[in-house]
């Protein structure tokens, strides 16, 4: 006999929603209120690591359920929200249930110019004493440790919100936190007394300014055809100008290959520019920035016109509110001005500027890749706390809304980048150098070295000097000339005994080395590097094999994680320097493995204090003469 059955699926009902967790009504509207109502493909991907700021801005962190609702706003799964969001350190995903985080959020530097000052115990007093809770139980207030603020200058140096304490003492701190909380001004999302201030100090260039020192002249006569391409790149080969972000690439030769990979492709280039310092020791970008804005966007516009890039992406940390809104506000001017020149083309003309061709190449809106609609050609984007994204092709996949993981390569940049166009990449110092060098001149810059060097290098000094900060200096300067002629010489009580010529990243060299020219490729025999010219400098009463393991714990808590050498490797040899005596056989086999097989160069360069210390300073890590050491150790 047959019998018939009935499947338990066809009894069941159609789903009307999608598997998982759903967006509440409630969180849906907050979402709309921030970004308005979604198109019917959803917002613009490239846009979700600044709405997740605008969140963040407004609740002090990401409630879930408003993560939920912005994945249903962007067409995006929850899990490609959540990834992203969990990968920045500035976000932080509340627990269920909770629906802002604490009003105010103070972090301390812990980098190592600001440990040589005091932070740590700085940290200790101020986690202790800065424990209010509001009336709904919910902490106003959240001390953190982080990463270098890039104000190395200043330290130790304190971000209360986004107000910087420079020298911070607990008292200083505590005030300033009082202060905020009681006048609401951590609501702002800018802190308009503080913006004000850059705006208005003695050493700042404003727009008029800078119109009359002949700022914008030759962004102005590339667009109006009066200064050719082809010279404005023999100027940069002419002047040796280097890419000043770390790797020192050729920067007219860069240029150039990026042209040529356009024009080979059929596809217009785009403009990428690293305003990410993230380095510790390094903090020259900001101050530029601070100061003479104009003078880099001139730069910019030269390199967007040359190359042929259809638009310019700025991807400014976070941690420099203040520098961002300079920068807004230089923009705008720009803007207003260009427009005043299309709308009064007579006027243009009778007062001798070439405005008009510029205007309409900076005003025009662009069909932006990754973008619907029409937007400016000039974009800028935020950081959000993650050193890897100064690595090119991280900072490209952060501007298109990912995790700022490093990419394989090939295919490099400069063929398939942003928005898989060809992409031109600058650190903010490169484009912040091209209208001086055509002004005055590819022989002027070459001119400037010293011991056989060519141009000039600014430095970020800090460390144990009388006077640290940014240093215009001759290339090839020795950092006993550095410290001596440009800083004051060692701070009251402290003798040289190392320093740190690249940041994290450049390894640590002794005293006896202090008369080895700083410049591109002159400490790779030692084995370090300039990178992007943070020098921090040591005194006797500091120990290399501390700063190697602060570096350690640092390249380690910014690894991306995505390859295992650097991602267990770093935090392998951060275990290992803990030891009173170091064991050199395992720490070189990391090192090697670091240098062989990551992916980019955060793993690859981590091992480099590792190594100069054993190599330098083997009496730190209890490598005694007599004691197994590596083919090349030295002595301290």
């Amino acid at each position: 006999m047959h019998i018939a059955t009935v499947s338990p699926l066809a009894s069941r009902q159609p789903r009307h929603q999608l598997k998982g967790r759903q967006p509440t009504p409630g969180a849906l509207g907050e979402v709309r209120a921030l970004f308005g109502a979604a198109p019917l493909d959803g917002h613009d991907r490239s846009l979700l690591i600044e709405h997740l700021h605008a969140v963040n801005d407004r609740f002090n962190g990401l409630p879930r359920d408003l993560l939920v609702a912005l994945a249903h706003e962007m067409r995006l799964s929850t899990v490609e929200v959540m990834e992203v969001a969990t990968f920045y350190h500035h976000f932080e995903v509340l627990p269920d249930g909770v629906a802002r985080g604490p009003d105010l959020t103070v972090r301390v530097c812990d980098s190592l110019s600001c440990r040589m000052a005091g932070a740590l115990p700085l940290l200790e007093q101020l986690q202790a004493s800065l424990g209010e809770h509001g009336a709904d139980g919910r902490p106003r207030v959240r001390v953190q440790a982080a990463p270098c603020v890039g104000r190395c200058e200043q330290a130790p140096a304190v971000q209360v919100g986004q107000w910087p304490v420079a020298q911070a003492k607990p008292d200083a701190v505590r005030q300033r936190v009082q202060r905020v909380l009681d006048s609401g001004l951590h609501k702002e999302k800018q802190a308009p007394a503080l913006v004000n201030e850059a705006l208005n100090a003695a050493n700042f260039v404003g727009f008029s300014a800078c119109l009359g020192q002949g700022g914008y002249a030759h962004a102005q006569a590339v667009a109006a055809g009066t200064l050719a391409h082809e010279q404005v790149l023999h100027t940069l080969e002419h002047a040796g100008l280097r890419g000043l972000g770390g790797a020192g690439f050729p920067a007219g030769r860069k240029w150039r290959i990026v042209q040529g990979n356009a024009a080979r492709l059929g596809a217009q280039p785009l403009l990428a520019v690293n305003i990410d310092e993230g380095e510790p020791g390094t903090f020259k970008d900001r101050w530029c920035l601070e100061r003479d804005p104009h003078r880099f966007l001139e730069g910019l516009l030269v390199a967007m016109q040359v190359v042929g890039c259809e638009a310019a992406y700025l991807y400014l940390r976070d941690e420099y509110p203040v520098q961002r809104a300079v920068l807004e506000q230089a923009l705008d001017d720009l803007h207003d001005h260009l427009r005043h020149h299309r709308e009064n083309p007579l006027q243009s003309q009778r007062h001798g500027a070439k405005w008009a061709e510029l205007a309409e190449f900076v005003l025009t809106p662009v069909q932006a890749p990754g973008l619907s609609g029409r937007w400016p050609r000039i974009e800028l984007r935020r950081g959000a706390g993650a050193y890897i994204c100064g690595e090119e092709s991280a900072m490209i996949e952060s501007i298109e809304g990912k995790r700022g993981e490093p990419r394989l390569r090939p295919p490099y940049i400069a063929e398939v980048g942003l928005f898989g166009r060809p992409t031109l990449e600058h650190n903010f110092e490169t484009l912040f150098w091209v209208p001086e060098l055509l002004e005055k001149g590819g022989d002027w810059f070459a001119a400037k070295g010293r011991h056989g060097r060519k141009g000039l290098r600014r430095f970020s000094v800090s460390g144990r000097v009388k006077e640290p900060g940014v240093k215009l200096v001759p290339a090839g300067t020795t950092l006993r000339e550095l410290v001596d002629e440009f800083c004051g010489g060692m701070a009251e009580g402290h003798t040289l005994y190392g320093y740190l010529p690249g940041g994290a990243s450049g390894g640590i060299f002794p005293a006896s080395l202090a008369d080895v020219p700083l410049d591109f490729d002159t400490l790779q025999p030692h084995g370090g590097f300039i990178g992007s010219a943070a020098v921090i400098v040591l005194g006797e009463a500091d120990r290399a094999r501390d700063a190697a393991l602060a570096m350690m714990d640092f390249f380690a808590h910014e690894s991306c994680g995505q390859c295992t050498p650097c991602r267990v490797g770093t935090h392998q040899a951060a275990g290992l320097m803990h030891a009173p005596t170091w064991d050199a056989d395992t720490l070189n086999d990391l090192s090697a493995v670091m240098q062989d097989a990551s992916i980019c160069g955060l793993g690859q360069a981590a091992p480099n204090p590792v190594q100069t210390v054993l190599r330098y300073f083997p009496r730190e890590v209890g490598h005694l003469p007599g004691n197994p050491m590596p083919a090349d150790g030295g002595a301290a």
